[in-house]
């Protein structure tokens, strides 16, 4: 399922959902201008376990402090797909979130999850040296939120059938429910394996942390109307 938008409305302007789209953009663009060189500035500012751990050598920059990549590796990405499915992602449903929690307290949640998601992902492979990248983690904690606090909001989703798709409505907790899932299944088919590839523990723990924490965040509580 591939989700489209939600129907869900906010009284907020998600101005740091919005700032967060804009910053990873131009990041992205940074590496894209990079040329050759790109590879390099990937590794010394992505997460990379065997650093994180000091299991292992360093493989990017020594200059730049391990525990400053936990935050900047938030904020680079492999492509533009890459880029816009986590950006598709938290457009739809980062707003909700900052609505309910306010500017400051959704920059706080965002970051938290993101870093509980580094830790969740590297320590499945310690030793890896395989740089891990992307805001999907910080994201997933976000869905993890809305899932809880919106379970029957309306989602737009497209679901592609071989050569035919179809585009249909389902409640936030069938689109994100299908999604944790195939995030579990596939980590557990993964461990044990190269390391490479996609981050499912990532995105389980920060699908996890933000369920933990959304209600130590919200900022007031959500109409009876509006979340039923």
């Amino acid at each position: 399922m591939i989700p489209l938008r939600d129907e869900n409305p906010t009284t907020l302007a998600p101005v740091v959902t919005v700032t967060l789209i804009v910053l990873n953009g131009l990041v992205f663009l940074y590496q894209a201008s990079l040329g050759s060189a790109e590879e390099h500035f990937i590794f010394s500012y992505a997460a990379v376990p065997s650093e994180l751990f000091h299991t292992g050598m360093v493989v990017g920059d020594p200059r730049v402090p391990v525990g400053f990549t936990v935050l900047t590796s938030m904020f680079l990405h492999g492509g533009i797909l890459h880029l816009g499915g986590n950006m598709l992602y938290l457009w739809i449903f980062g707003n909700n979130i900052e609505d309910v929690m306010g500017h400051g307290r959704f920059v706080v949640f965002y970051l938290l999850c993101g870093i509980v998601a580094v830790f969740a992902h590297a320590m499945t492979a310690p030793e890896s040296t395989v740089p891990m990248i992307g805001a999907s983690g910080a994201i997933s904690g976000v869905l993890g939120a809305y899932l809880l606090l919106f379970p029957t909001a309306r989602v737009l989703v497209l679901i592609p059938l071989g050569f035919f798709t179809r585009i249909v409505h389902v409640p936030a907790l069938i689109a994100l429910g299908f999604w944790i899932v195939v995030q579990f299944l596939s980590g557990f088919f993964s461990l044990g394996g190269p390391g490479g590839g996609v981050a499912w523990f990532a995105h389980i723990g920060g699908f996890v942390v933000g369920l933990a924490l959304i209600k130590v965040f919200q900022r007031r509580p959500i109409a009876p109307a509006r979340r039923w």
